[in-house]
């Protein structure tokens, strides 16, 4: 069993930054891949980026390739989703979640934080 807990959204200016990070309870966790979504109002949960479990290899949405950057820290049970240049179409609520693959479907993760809120203004 993995519990996740997402942190660090809040309302940023567009081009600014902002650092999410999700808490992982668990001692597999360090077995998991761990993927980041978001859902804007009214629209489907989207991917934004995963990171496997050991080699680090990731995967980014064309959206947030080169904007944004996955960690992790298998010792603190900890990912972080490293936003820069944050757009006002960024804004959305944040999940992270946990599962067997690099995957970009939600449907492929079995475990999922509460999610945090990121507001952009223009």
């Amino acid at each position: 069993q993995v519990q996740l807990v997402e942190s660090g959204g809040g309302l940023v200016q567009a081009g600014g930054s902002l650092r999410l990070s999700c808490a992982a309870s668990g001692r597999t966790f360090s077995r998991y891949t761990t993927g980041w979504f978001r859902q804007a109002p009214g629209k489907e949960r989207e991917f934004v980026g995963a990171i496997s479990s050991t080699s680090g290899r990731t995967n980014y949405a064309d959206s947030v390739k080169g904007r944004f950057t996955i960690s992790r820290d298998n010792a603190n049970n900890m990912v972080y989703l490293q936003m820069n240049r944050l757009k006002p179409e960024d804004t959305a609520i944040y999940y992270c979640a946990a599962g067997q693959s690099v995957a970009e479907v939600p449907g492929e993760y079995d475990y999922w934080g509460q999610g945090t809120q990121v507001t952009v203004s223009s």
